[in-house]
């Protein structure tokens, strides 16, 4: 792996001194708000805003093709108390079939653990959020508490669909919103209130990540892009999964996939960092 060569880095010094920066240099958070964690999102493009090829190809490795990608992932999960992910993302990594049960997010570098341990962070967590509550857990190794801890995130109208599975009964479940759709405002203030969470990491898919977006929930953003040029319409030729035939899917998505602003209240961002390496861009936006 290549060190990350820093172009300008304006954001806060770190917290403690650990040799896992050193490929990448200085990184620090702000403190968080009082009433919710600080969060932030991780995401990788192409130039042309593309984050997955969607089909047989669909995650971001197969976008990055970098081996410093994967270890910011890592670098930015060290500093997260838990991670946050669409019942989606979940599914279709499960569905990209080379690991059995599903993925479990989690960090892979043992200087990146290090650096969580003398930064104080707990046990690491992934965090589920689905409206409908229709999964089953045990179709899930992220559930099974052997690497991580996790909890699922639904409305009330969820947690009874959960609560007549008895298989689901070891799972943790957060309750925010009523009928169809997380509060996901609620959900942030629950996280920081009973699970003592300040720090964030969202790692979406897109349509979480443009919900929380909407919302102004995201704090600031790391986005790696990636130089390949990839089209948002899905080429005829390009094989579909089962799930993609069922849904009939014909566009690619981008980072952002929800109701959209306006031009008079659309958010600016402020461009805090940029590294490079070879020709991959690696940069971080804080919310105005």
């Amino acid at each position: 792996m290549q060190n990350f060569e820093v172009l300008f880095d304006h954001g806060e010094p770190s917290a403690v001194e650990s040799p896992a920066y050193r490929p990448y240099g200085n990184l620090g958070f702000p403190d968080p708000p009082a009433e919710r964690p600080w969060i932030y999102s991780n995401f990788v493009q192409s130039l042309d805003g593309i984050v997955s090829f969607k089909g047989k190809h669909a995650a971001g490795s197969d976008i990055s093709h970098s081996e410093e990608d994967r270890w910011l992932m890592d670098l930015l999960r060290a500093h997260a108390d838990a991670v946050l992910l669409g019942v989606n993302t979940l599914i279709d990594e499960t569905q990209l079939g080379n690991r059995e049960r599903g993925p479990v997010f989690r960090i892979m570098t043992p200087e990146c653990r290090e650096l969580r341990q003398q930064l104080g962070r707990r046990r690491e967590m992934n965090l589920i959020v689905t409206g409908s509550a229709s999964l089953e857990v045990d179709d899930y190794r992220v559930f099974d508490g052997e690497l991580v801890d996790s909890a699922i995130v639904t409305t009330r109208m969820g947690a009874k669909r959960l609560a007549e599975k008895q298989s689901q009964a070891h799972v943790r479940i957060v309750v925010a919103g009523e009928d169809k759709l997380v509060d996901l405002a609620e959900m942030a203030r629950i996280l920081r209130r009973e699970f003592g969470i300040r720090y964030l990491l969202c790692e979406g898919g897109p349509t979480l990540y443009g919900y929380m977006a909407k919302a102004r929930l995201i704090d600031e953003k790391f986005v790696t892009v990636s130089p390949i040029e990839i089209g948002r319409l899905i080429p005829p030729e390009q094989e579909p999964t089962e799930s993609e035939k069922r849904g009939a899917v014909k566009v690619r998505p981008t980072t952002f996939s929800a109701p959209g602003f306006l031009a008079e209240n659309a958010p600016w961002w402020t461009w805090v960092s940029c590294r490079r390496v070879a020709d991959h861009q690696f940069s971080r936006y804080r919310r105005r």
